[in-house]
């Protein structure tokens, strides 16, 4: 009988402790340094490890676009990997091991940058300043 109690008090701390904790920082109204948006923002969910971002482009930025790739959207979004490494976020490297590039943020901080690396000479450009950040913390 003790036993059966230890092991049910047990497995209820246990399963209390099994609610995971995630955070999701939103970045909105995002500038952009040529591009103009009507819509431009960041979902990092740093519990899935994935970024997503959320955009639509003003007319005259799609039709510059669009005259050179057909392809292009009004609207679009995308999803990237992520990792975080000291207290910075970036997205997992895209392109050649010679030359690559990663969006990056600092928690906390409305910019974001790109740092571009080739033949291991790294430069990092901000690309866009948000109006709006948002933190929510998950719990399931």
């Amino acid at each position: 009988m003790r036993k059966n109690k230890f092991l049910i008090i047990f497995l209820f701390f246990f399963l209390i402790s099994l609610n995971t904790h995630s955070e999701i920082i939103v970045l909105s109204k995002c500038d952009h340094k040529e591009d103009k948006y009507l819509k431009n923002e960041y979902i990092f969910n740093l519990n899935e490890l994935i970024m997503t971002r959320n955009y639509v482009y003003a007319e005259k930025t799609y039709q510059k676009y669009r005259i050179t790739d057909l392809s292009v959207k009004k609207s679009n979004s995308y999803v990237r990997n992520i990792y975080e490494e000291n207290g910075k976020i970036f997205t997992l490297k895209h392109g050649y091991p010679q030359f690559y590039t990663q969006i990056l943020i600092e928690k906390n901080k409305p910019e974001i940058f790109i740092k571009s690396v080739m033949n291991d000479i790294e430069g990092v450009s901000k690309i866009s300043t948000c109006k709006k950040i948002e933190k929510f913390a998950n719990q399931s």
